[in-house]
Formats: structure tokens, sequence, C-alpha cells
């Protein structure tokens, strides 16, 4: 009973498998049949359209305008006109002169403050005293040395002129004269040293008053008496007499900038425009942003503050006189680039008529065109799309 019951269930499941396996057969038939089909269809829509255009160029040909009804289009005159094209750049603004004071020597405590944050300091302003006992102690010590070698000096320079007075009178000895002139000169040389000894210890004294380096406006004051001060960047005065833009320009524009090359500046949140030329070409390429630095000089404002957001726009390119076209206008097939004008026919009956053009540099909305184009052709803007050669017209001058 079971044996037959094994065969029964294993002869069922033969008998769906082979169901299942013809109805997906059957199904991936259908679905081949139907791609098969749309195929053949979309091969036979290409070449009725085919067969349908080549015929209305035929019956335009021969009766330019003859359409049944005519496309409404807007037409404007292609006239020559001067032509920019710009690199746009966001860029920032900087100070030409932003300076770190520092302590000419080695720093030190703090123990006046002269200047806050905000105040204008003038170059050569002293805006802070370090602590001086130090150097006062070295500085009393070293013209204490220098009073004492002067005295000495007196003293042996005297006993020389004696010295010498007896030896030409036959008193005494030679020596005592040499002696005494050796002394002499000895002292004058220690007297020397020591007199640069004291400028070393006025100077030491003099680094203990900081000084600013530029004139401007203090823009970070992070010091308070009593603290450690030295080369931290704990002040810094920003003069803004002079500015400067600066934008990274990608690398593939290096043959086209140059020091010289003229440059609109815009700060759109303050209203601000200048117009300058490139002062600065960075010498190397970036590694992370893969483009070059440039400078630009600009006035100095009371309200543009360094780092603040800016767009600057290159010119790289401009020509006084070209064919320019708004750039929507221009269609592309396989092979050509086009436009369409506005053609008559000799019983004033106006049609679309094709053109190839080429084109040259584009910027915003317009395009040169370096031919195909000679100015006058009456360029259709508006209702260009799937126009014909040869299709017929009304026009809406622009």
């Amino acid at each position: 009973m079971n044996k037959q019951c094994i065969i029964l269930t294993l002869i069922a499941t033969t008998l769906f498998s082979m169901a299942c396996n013809d109805s997906q057969k059957e199904k991936s038939g259908t679905l081949n049949d139907k791609k098969t089909a749309l195929q053949s269809l979309i091969k036979e829509k290409k070449i009725l359209d085919e067969k349908i255009n080549t015929l209305r160029s035929e019956i335009e040909t021969l009766e330019p305008g003859s359409g049944t009804s005519a496309k409404l289009v807007s037409v404007t005159t292609v006239s020559r006109q001067p032509f920019e094209h710009s690199i746009d750049l966001r860029g920032r603004i900087d100070a030409d002169n932003i300076s770190f004071i520092t302590p000419r020597g080695m720093g030190g405590q703090v123990r006046a403050i002269y200047i806050k944050q905000g105040d204008y300091v003038s170059k050569g302003q002293l805006v802070l005293k370090l602590d001086d006992a130090l150097p006062r102690q070295s500085l009393a010590a070293a013209r204490e040395q220098l009073n004492t070698l002067k005295t000495q000096l007196s003293f042996a320079e005297n006993i020389y002129t004696r010295q010498n007075n007896l030896w030409e009178k036959g008193i005494g000895t030679e020596v005592q004269v040499l002696s005494a002139k050796t002394n002499v000169e000895t002292l004058m040389n220690q007297l020397n040293a020591a007199k640069e000894q004291v400028k070393v210890a006025e100077e030491q004294l003099n680094t203990t008053n900081v000084y600013s380096n530029v004139s401007g406006v203090v823009d970070v004051l992070n010091i308070h008496v009593g603290e450690l001060f030295g080369s931290m960047g704990q002040i810094r005065v920003v003069n803004k007499s002079t500015l400067k833009a600066i934008a990274n320009i990608p690398e593939n524009y290096l043959n086209r900038v140059k020091k010289g090359t003229p440059v609109v500046v815009e700060i759109p949140d303050m209203g601000r425009r200048f117009e300058t030329t490139i002062s600065l070409i960075g010498q190397t390429i970036e590694n992370t942003q893969r483009g070059f630095m440039a400078e630009a000089k600009i006035p100095g404002d009371d309200l543009l503050k360094p780092n603040q957001s800016a767009v600057i726009r290159i010119r790289d390119y401009a020509v006084a006189s070209a064919i320019v076209i708004p750039i929507n206008t221009v269609q592309n097939d396989e092979t050509n680039k086009f436009v369409y004008i506005l053609a008559k026919t000799g019983n004033g009956k106006t049609y679309a008529s094709r053109r190839n053009v080429t084109l040259g540099e584009s910027y915003g909305a317009s395009v040169e065109i370096v031919s195909g184009l000679t100015g006058g052709e009456e360029l259709i803007t508006a209702g260009y799309q799937n126009l014909y050669e040869g299709q017929a017209i009304s026009t809406v001058v622009n």
C-alpha cells in the first residue's frame, strides 16, 4: 500500500512539473512574440515617418509654403554684436595686509596693554609692555661696568703720561713706559666692548616694548595682563586700505588666464561691483582642488570683510563683432547642429528653412555662431520645435 502511494505521488509530481514547464514555455513564447511584433511596428513607423517627411519636403520644394496650416512662430533679426565669455567662480575677499603682532625677543609676561579690540593703530605704535625687570638689571650692570672701565682708563692714561714724561727726562726705564701704554690699550679695548654690551642690554630692554608693525584695525586681541605673550597670533591687525579677491581657477583654464586678464568682482550681499584685472597667478596646481590661485586687487572698502564671499567673473574671451543667438534655438541631429530661419517664396509666403551652423563660445543663454549665419536673417526663436524644411509658418516678430 505504501509503495503504491509513493508511486502515485511521484507520478502526480512529474505531471505537475511538466504542466508548469509547459505554462512557462507558453508565457515565454508569448512575450518573445510580443517583443518581435513591437520591433516590427517600430520599424514600420520609422519607415512611414521617413516617407511622410520626404513627401512633405518634395511638396514644399515644388510649392514652398503650401502647407495646409501654417505654424505660428516668433522670429528675431540676427545681427552682429560684441560677445564675451567669462569664467564664473566663487571666491573670497581678503585684506592685502594682515599682520600678526609678535615680540622681537623671546616674549614674556604682559605688564600693560595700551590697545583694545577695534582700535585703529599706527605703524610703530606701542601696544604692549612686557616684564622688563631682568633686562633693566642687565642694563644697569652693563652701565656700571662701563663707568668702572672709564675710571680705570682715565687713571691708566694718567700713569702712562707721567711715565712717558719721566722717560723723556731720562728717569725710569723703557719697560715701565711700555707697560703703562699696554695697560691703556687693554683698558680701551675693554671699554669699547663694554659700550657694545650696553647697547645690547638697551636693545634687550627695548624688546619688552611691543610695537605694531603695520597701520590698521585691531581685529584680534587675545591676551591679558599677567599672561605670557609670544608668537602665537594673539594680536592681529587688519589693514583694509587695499583689498584683493582670491579664487581657485580650474587647471583646464591655465592657458586662458594670465596676469592682466580683465575681472569683475561682485559682492551680491553688499551690492558692490569692481572692475579690475588679475594681479597675481599662482605657480602651482593644488592637489585637492586641481586648480591654481589667482588674485585681483580691489579698492579698500570699510564695509567689506576678509573672507567674505564674492562672485569673480574672469573674462577669458572677447569679440568686438560676432553673430550671437539664443543657445536654446540650436538643435542637432546625428551629424550637424542647425537652426531654422524664416524664408519667403516668390509670392510672399513664408516657410521654415534649415541652416547648419558651427558654434563658437557660449556664455549664459547666448552662443557665438562661427559659420552658417552672416547677419540679417530672421531667426525662429519660438515655435521651432518639430519644424521641418519648407514647413509653412506665420510669424510674430519679437
